[in-house]
C-alpha cells in the first residue's frame, strides 16, 4: 500500500516529496490549494488533521504532522538517509533535524511577518536582518567544512534545511557573499529526486 502524502501547494511539504523520490518509496499525493486571498491551507485540511497543516504522511493507519518527526519515522523505516557516523555525524544530525524549524525558521517567519508591515516593520527589519543573518553566518560555516549537514553524505538533514535555505534567498538576502550555501543550494537542486519532486509537487517558489 503506497504512502499518501496531503501536500499543500508552495510550502514546507514540499521536502516530503524530495525525500520519498530520494528513498524512491511509492507514494501517492492529495493536493490542497492556499486560499488566494489569505494565503492560508484550506479547511479541508482540518479534516485530515486537527491542526489543518501539511505535511500530513499517512502510512497504512499511521497518521504523522511535523516534517521533522515525518523525516525520522522515514529513516526509521527505511534504514537509509540517516547518518553514517554515529559519533559526530549522528550529534549533528539530530541538531541540523531540529535547527531548521526550532532555530532558523521562527526569525525567518519574523522577517516576513514584519516586511508585510509598512513603516513600523522596515524599522523591525533592521533589527531583524542581524538575528538572521548569525544564523546564515553559522550555516555557510558549516558547509564551508563539510559537503553536507551531518558529514559527507546527504541526510534527512539536508532535505529538513532545505527549506528555510530556499526561503532566505527569497526573503532574507542570502546570496553569493555565502558561497559554500549557495553551492549546497545548487548541488540539491541538481538531484533527479528533487526535480521529480518538484514536477510532482506543483508551483514552488523557492526551487
Amino acid at each position: 500500500m503506497p504512502l499518501t502524502v496531503h501536500h499543500l501547494n508552495n510550502s514546507r511539504s514540499q521536502r516530503l516529496l524530495w525525500m520519498l523520490e530520494e528513498l524512491e518509496l511509492p507514494y501517492e499525493i492529495r493536493f490542497y490549494e492556499r486560499d488566494k486571498a489569505t494565503m492560508l491551507a484550506p479547511p479541508e485540511l482540518k479534516q485530515v488533521h486537527p491542526l489543518g497543516k501539511s505535511p500530513v504522511l499517512e502510512d497504512g493507519g499511521i497518521k504523522l504532522v511535523e516534517t521533522g518527526a515525518i523525516c525520522e519515522y522515514l529513516v526509521d523505516k527505511t534504514g537509509r538517509l540517516g547518518p553514517t557516523d554515529r559519533d559526530e555525524g549522528l550529534c549533528q544530525y539530530r541538531q541540523f533535524l531540529h535547527y531548521a524549524e526550532g532555530s532558523v525558521m521562527p526569525t525567518l517567519l519574523l522577517m516576513l511577518a514584519m516586511g508585510k508591515v509598512p513603516l513600523l516593520g522596515r524599522v523591525a527589519l533592521k533589527k531583524v536582518q542581524p538575528m538572521v543573518d548569525v544564523h546564515l553566518d553559522y550555516i555557510e560555516q558549516v558547509l564551508a567544512a563539510r559537503p553536507w549537514f551531518a558529514g559527507d553524505a546527504l541526510t534527512a538533514a539536508d532535505i529538513m534545511m532545505s527549506f528555510p535555505v530556499e526561503a532566505a534567498v527569497a526573503r532574507a538576502g542570502l546570496g553569493p557573499s555565502r558561497p559554500a550555501t549557495m553551492a549546497w543550494l545548487k548541488k540539491i537542486h541538481a538531484r533527479p529526486a528533487y526535480q521529480a519532486a518538484l514536477k510532482k509537487g506543483g508551483h514552488y517558489d523557492y526551487a
